[in-house]
């Protein structure tokens, strides 16, 4: 009974640290927060407690493990014995042969290219249109809007404005808001299959879990955009401006697709391994220097322990229990100053008993949103390019967008606290 308290308590106070910073408290529709929680609620029931749902992620568990072992063989070939394959030498240390760069984030290079060509072949821009819908009719906003929200829980946060980037120019300030909140909110599937690569053994079926935490988080990111930011007039009906098709990413051929793909998953591969040891060096930096402070219950300061103090109380909201929620409030943390990436290799990492099976399956879905202050960046360049026009505003609405996205997949925990 407590816990359901709790994690009704813990949205109620969401949606109000959203009202109170709102921009036009008066023009908040009540209907839209409705409409929001119930769309949460209604998918985690049927994907989550519906009996037979889950054998329908069976193929996409499938699926991932021979994306995994494909890209092994890849690597394997590629790089050798440092890329997972077979070593010139006798190996004493199994567990310390592990290299992050070359064995498992090779994987963002094949799923990249696998997404290019589903989109030129129609087959994810079909799936993409069927949440769009479902998105519209829930909440009357404007084809573009719900166009971009659904793409956002399949492709990036640059990626999925670039298909409705004829209308970007034209947008409201509310919907341009709701177009970077759900970037902030969800995930894309070029990074889902490699966080579930990292979840494997922590939490049962984290493909399954990845994905329902990315589309349960659209509804709640388009709740807390409305909430902060309503529009300026109630429109009596829903825009009626088209779906825009998806020419951005018109490829010439299947090849054309694969080769493209596979060169834009390259500088993902990248840019993942460079933030990656630049964050890991600058927390390290930074704990260097807390270790001057005097020991606080007989341990030293860490920037982990300073997050979980500052985030305890909110993921507690979500349905933690108390004696656990330092342990997640630092991942939390973790997540908003550096990134998901790094949280949830934390979580995997946890030792046995520092969370219960409940809390990794609320954090698991608290922490799948790109809302950091590495991803505000990224946003706000790529959003800034395709509507240079609108720079400025982009610039304004940013950290309210990180702030928004952060309580919105902190809403998606709640929900799955009271579900689960």
């Amino acid at each position: 009974m407590f816990t359901l308290f709790q994690g009704l308590l813990g949205l109620a106070v969401m949606v109000l640290l959203a009202w109170m910073i709102s921009e036009r408290r008066t023009r908040v529709r009540p209907r839209v927060i409705v409409a929001g929680l119930l769309c949460q609620f209604g998918l985690a029931a049927v994907l989550l407690k519906f009996p037979g749902t889950s054998r329908l992620f069976e193929p996409l568990t499938a699926l991932v493990q021979a994306l995994q072992q494909a890209s092994a063989a890849g690597s394997a070939f590629v790089f050798g014995f440092i890329g997972g394959g077979a070593a010139p030498y006798a190996v004493t240390s199994p567990s310390n042969g592990f290299v992050l760069a070359f064995q498992a984030l090779p994987l963002v290079l094949v799923i990249s290219a696998l997404s290019a060509l589903l989109f030129h072949w129609r087959i994810l821009p079909l799936v993409v249109r069927a949440f769009s819908w479902l998105l519209q009719k829930a909440f009357g906003i404007s084809g573009p809007v719900g166009f971009a929200s659904a793409a956002n829980v399949f492709v990036g946060m640059t990626e999925a404005p670039l298909l409705i980037r004829p209308y970007l120019a034209g947008m409201s300030r509310s919907e341009l808001f709701a177009v970077m909140v759900t970037g902030m909110a969800t995930i894309a599937g070029t990074v889902m299959a490699l966080y579930a690569t990292f979840l494997e053994g922590s939490i049962p079926d984290p493909v399954r879990h990845l994905l329902i935490a990315s589309l349960i988080s659209a509804p709640a990111a388009l709740l807390i955009a409305h909430v902060m930011i309503p529009p300026g007039q109630d429109p009596a009906e829903p825009q009626a401006a088209p779906l825009p098709p998806p020419e951005q990413l018109r490829y010439h051929s299947a090849m054309d697709a694969v080769t493209r793909g596979t060169l834009d998953g390259l500088q993902l591969w990248l840019n993942i391994i460079a933030m990656l040891l630049v964050l890991v060096a600058l927390v390290h930096l930074v704990n260097l220097g807390l270790a001057w402070l005097p020991a606080v219950d007989g341990a030293p300061l860490t920037l982990e322990r300073l997050l979980g103090w500052a985030m305890a109380p909110i993921v507690w909201l979500t349905g933690i229990p108390w004696a656990e929620s330092m342990t997640a409030g630092a991942l939390m943390g973790v997540k908003t100053v550096l990134n998901e990436f790094i949280a949830y290799l934390q979580l995997a990492g946890l030792p046995e008993g520092a969370l219960s099976e409940r809390s990794r399956l609320i954090m698991t879905y608290s922490l799948c949103g790109f809302a950091n202050i590495g991803s505000l960046g990224i946003l706000i360049g790529g959003l800034g390019a395709l509507a240079p026009e609108r720079r400025g505003e982009i610039v304004v609405l940013g950290l309210r967008a990180l702030y928004a996205g952060t309580l919105a997949t902190l809403m998606t925990g709640a929900v799955v606290g009271l579900i689960i």
